[in-house]
């Protein structure tokens, strides 16, 4: 259930009341009119996924994530190279899974990817299993870790030491040198469980989150700033979620059952289980917090569950008119979120109705300054931090 205490805001490293506002590209082939149907008019290609990236540009979005999984699709790092040149202020939160690729190699790669951007560029670790295998999880954090620990030397050393359980490097970094010289890139990071939290807490400079209650969300910022104060740091928060936006609830609420009106749970459960995190524990506490939800899929007010029957990942949305998704994030805000990755489907039309609804209302700021890399707008004064209802 939702909070019902006043809140404060939990410690993070950008006490300014300023949030970046991100939308989501389809490289891993979800985007669809209707949940469960894989529709071809939609399909993951080269055209699609480049329109998405410029049109969340030009309706002035922050960032955009570029999602990776081995499904049909695009390559996420062959497609971030592509569309860098054809971008000009939009950050792209590239989406890199550690193992996949041998960490000095990634580090100079990335690298070059930050001066084609010339810095426009934010990085999302993700620790999941590698494509094809089921992994032991210490195994999976140990080398994440080591890969995390890897690039910041490459980034901000003269040379590479690293002697780990998995790697061990004595070697120049000159190489892999980024565009951003303050340390590199950001480091996004997702995932719930007591390795990845601790990870993220050591490692990382925002920890993204799915959809859950307030309370919940509430409860692990909490315990994330207790850890990364352990380890002398502190995190920023990002929220993950999808959006649908109307000028009425009822419209709103409509569209929802429109998503919905022609699902089936057989196929919707193939496709949520063609992502590598379909098992993890991020989506086990969704799924069990659908089962709390009201005959509408909602879990509280303005939080629809329903998303999460035919996708894996992010599996809940925000459904509401514009002052009602104001207001939601703006609660959000005040306990400490810095970072919303929204999406809806399909993703162009949605971006649309949320930039023309929401974002203006936003204290969005161009590029991320979460370790005061960049100018930001100047910050929006807090609301009276109220109740959560």
């Amino acid at each position: 259930m939702p909070l019902s205490l006043p809140i404060t805001t939990v410690p993070i490293r950008t006490p300014e009341r300023v949030a970046e506002i991100s939308w989501f590209d389809d490289l891993c082939g979800g985007d669809t009119q209707y949940l469960s149907v894989l529709d071809g008019a939609y399909r993951s290609s080269w055209a699609h996924c480049r329109d998405i990236v410029l049109k969340s540009e030009q309706l002035g979005y922050s960032n955009i994530l570029l999602p990776t999984s081995y499904t049909v699709g695009q390559d996420v790092m062959t497609f971030a190279a592509g569309i860098a040149p054809q971008t000009s202020r939009i950050n792209l939160l590239t989406a890199i899974r550690t193992g996949e690729i041998h960490p000095p190699m990634l580090a100079r790669a990335l690298a070059s990817l930050d001066h084609m951007l010339e810095g426009r560029l934010t990085i999302n670790i993700i620790n999941s299993d590698l494509p094809g295998l089921r992994e032991d999880p210490a195994l999976r954090y140990q080398r994440c870790a080591e890969t995390i620990e890897i690039l910041r030397q490459a980034w901000t050393h003269e040379r590479i030491v690293h002697k780990g359980e998995l790697y061990q490097f004595d070697m120049p970094a000159d190489p892999a040198k980024p565009y951003q010289q303050n340390g590199g890139p950001l480091l996004y990071f997702g995932g719930t469980s007591e390795g990845a939290r601790e990870v993220c807490a050591q490692y990382c400079d925002m920890f993204l989150m799915w959809p859950e209650t307030e309370e919940m969300l509430y409860e692990t910022m909490q315990d994330m700033s207790a850890r990364a104060a352990r380890h002398g740091r502190r995190i920023d928060f990002g929220l993950r979620i999808h959006v649908i936006v109307r000028e009425t609830e009822d419209e709103a609420r409509a569209y929802a059952k429109k998503l919905m009106s022609k699902f089936d749970p057989v196929k919707g459960a193939e496709i949520k289980s063609r992502a590598q995190d379909s098992w993890s524990l991020g989506v086990h506490r969704q799924n069990q917090l659908r089962e709390h939800a009201d005959m509408e899929g909602f879990v509280e007010p303005l939080l629809w569950t329903d998303i999460g029957k035919a996708r894996s990942g992010a599996g809940g949305a925000l459904v509401g008119n514009p002052d009602q998704i104001v207001e939601k994030l703006q609660r959000y805000m005040d306990m400490g979120f810095r970072a919303f990755i929204f999406s809806g489907y399909p993703l162009l039309d949605e971006a649309d109705y949320f930039a023309r609804y929401v974002l203006p209302r936003l204290p969005n700021i161009s590029m991320p300054d979460y370790q005061g890399r960049r100018p930001a707008t100047t910050p929006v004064t807090p609301l009276t931090t109220a109740p959560l209802k």
